[in-house]
């Protein structure tokens, strides 16, 4: 899904995202979207214990992501108050990998 969406911006919304200068802000969502999609896959294959991770990473993509792929095309500036959130639960994800892994029973 951040592939497609990172060239759906770069190749169908380009000029759209270019104009309403969120060209950049659309790039940042692709990139943390790819970069911690990256991370769930890897916590996945590492086993159950880490699913605190997964899922604050997963929450954090939909919050920060979502949030600025939404401003980007609507330019709706109050969507950039959510966005921080999203920030804090990708934090806590990476945070989470501190602590001990549960174990899956």
């Amino acid at each position: 899904m951040a592939v497609t969406l990172g060239a759906f911006g770069a190749h169908a919304l380009k000029d759209t995202l270019e104009n309403s200068q969120h060209l950049e802000t659309w790039k940042t969502a692709a990139q943390y979207h790819l970069v911690h999609s990256v991370a769930v896959l890897a916590v996945a294959l590492a086993g159950a214990g880490f699913r605190r991770s997964a899922y604050c990473w997963l929450a954090g993509m939909i919050l920060f992501s979502g949030s600025l792929y939404l401003l980007s095309v609507t330019g709706l500036k109050w969507l950039g108050a959510i966005t921080p959130f999203g920030g804090l639960f990708l934090l806590a994800g990476w945070a989470t990998l501190l602590l001990p892994a549960k174990s899956a029973d």
